[in-house]
């Protein structure tokens, strides 16, 4: 299994992942295969924000502090989003729908994961450090 160091490696691809992820998201809306959704379109929108600051010096304090304030709105709008979906589940009203990879509640619940994941990347990067060949 790859270590911690191994992930660390790969900013520029996680970034760039997490953009794609967001323009993906904004095309299907755009182009009016999904829905309009104000919970999605913050969700999406943190998400790609979070991957242009990753693509910045994620080591600077103001790049940090401005990722961690929209992490928190991402979180608290998927949060909210996801609890929605519970009420639904215990009221016994809850439908995956036609297309259940489209389904509200699973999509947030993705969200929570994304926005969680490259904010503690975004804390827990550091350069990598160089390699010496000590015997």
């Amino acid at each position: 299994m790859p270590s911690f160091d191994t992930l660390l490696k790969y900013r520029i691809h996680i970034a760039i992942l997490a953009i794609a992820i967001s323009a993906i998201a904004w095309i299907t809306e755009l182009a009016d295969l999904v829905y309009v959704c104000p919970y999605c379109r913050a969700q999406r929108t943190v998400i790609g924000l979070l991957g242009l600051l990753l693509l910045a010096n994620p080591q600077h304090w103001l790049n940090r502090w401005i990722a961690s304030t929209l992490a928190v709105l991402g979180l608290v709008v998927a949060g909210m989003q996801h609890f929605n979906g519970w009420k639904k589940i215990m009221a016994g009203e809850f439908s995956w729908g036609e297309y259940w990879y489209a389904n509200a509640w699973m999509l947030s619940g993705c969200a929570l994961f994304i926005i969680t994941g490259l904010t503690l990347y975004l804390w827990a990067w550091r350069p990598a450090q160089p390699e010496t060949d000590d015997q």
